[in-house]
């Protein structure tokens, strides 16, 4: 198995630019092999691996033994970024990945966000259950900072924007949090933001927008656009699409009941199909994993920085890591962009 296999030549034009691109030939030396291996989390300060690790999966479907190890599998070849949310489980996923932190002693190398918003005790983001929030997650987690607070827009659209930053930077002032991310933001609600940044209110700096070769068309728009004038780092989550960008997902009948199940079966069609075809076909040129190629074609997008992946078990690591290795051309890039148009 070769973690960070690289690819064909041909670099996208914005990897040529400045520091090494993420994907770049890394020499695999063993254990921390990827460690060095860091991009700017846009103007926030942090340096990240060019791939978060998710952790919605942690203590709904992978339980906190399985988690502990695909946590350590992440932190053995190189990844320093964790990304969760209060609503994940109930909370039993901030839990899981603080006494991981406890029990391993990385919580100085390790940057760890946290969206906000979605818990079902202190819902959107309005100033006492934002407060409520956060320190419910510093709880959980069992840490003083969260380093990128995520705020999740998707509950709360009526909560005025000027207020819920104003408490973001009494959090941020007391040392509870780091930068600030969004979640679930319209590109007009964006650009207020920024206004209000102009006028002293804490800037959002980086963004979490579902998007991958299947999910398109809310991000390349007015949402790309704007990321890109604000140099926002996008940090895109469902980045394989529930699992269906690994290509192990190809048959409806043998695909699992429920919602999942019914996820992926939504996109065996001609054009999911379409997609898988154009993968194995870039997978077996760079001999890189599926999972792997469909991150890198992710890398390879303008503001994108580091996607947030989940993962169900350690091997499903492996793969992933590989993504931050593989060098696809122009031509691939394009190949694998026209399979999902």
């Amino acid at each position: 198995m070769r973690l960070f296999s690289t690819g064909a030549a041909d670099q996208p034009a914005h990897a040529q630019e400045g520091a090494e691109h993420p994907s770049a030939p890394i020499p695999v030396v063993g254990p921390g092999v990827g460690e060095h291996i860091r991009v700017p989390l846009g103007e926030t300060g942090f340096s990240s691996f060019p791939l978060m690790l998710g952790a919605a999966e942690f203590g709904w479907n992978v339980d906190l033994e399985t988690s502990h190890a695909i946590l350590d599998r992440y932190v053995e070849f190189g990844g320093n970024a964790i990304h969760t949310a209060d609503g994940f489980s109930g909370g039993r996923s901030e839990h899981i990945i603080g006494q991981w932190l406890r029990s391993r002693g990385l919580r100085e190398g390790t940057i760890l966000s946290a969206r906000i918003g979605s818990h079902a005790d202190n819902p959107g983001l309005g100033s006492v259950n934002l407060v409520r929030a956060v320190e419910g997650s510093l709880r959980r987690l069992d840490v003083e900072r969260i380093d990128v607070l995520y705020l999740d827009a998707t509950l709360d659209r009526a909560t005025n924007l000027e207020d819920t930053l104003a408490t973001v930077e009494w959090l941020r002032d007391a040392g509870k949090i780091g930068a600030v991310g969004a979640f679930g933001f319209a590109p007009e609600r964006l650009v207020e933001a920024r206004i209000l940044a102009s006028a002293g209110y804490p800037r959002i700096e980086v963004l979490d927008e579902p998007y991958n070769l299947i999910r398109r068309d809310r991000f390349e728009g007015d949402l790309r656009l704007v990321a890109g004038a604000q140099n926002l780092a996008v940090t895109p989550s469902h980045a394989l699409e529930h699992g269906f960008l690994s290509g192990r997902h190809r048959s409806k009948a043998l695909m699992s009941r429920g919602v999942r199940g019914d996820q992926l079966r939504g996109h065996l069609n001609r054009r999911g199909t379409r997609i898988l075809r154009a993968l194995d076909q870039v997978a077996s040129e760079v001999a890189a994993p599926v999972a792997a190629v469909a991150m890198a074609w992710l890398l390879a997008q303008r503001t994108v920085v580091a996607p947030i992946v989940n993962s169900f078990a350690t091997q499903h690591v492996d793969e992933l890591m590989q993504g931050a290795g593989v060098s696809l051309s122009r031509a691939q890039v394009l190949e694998l962009t026209r399979a999902g148009a």
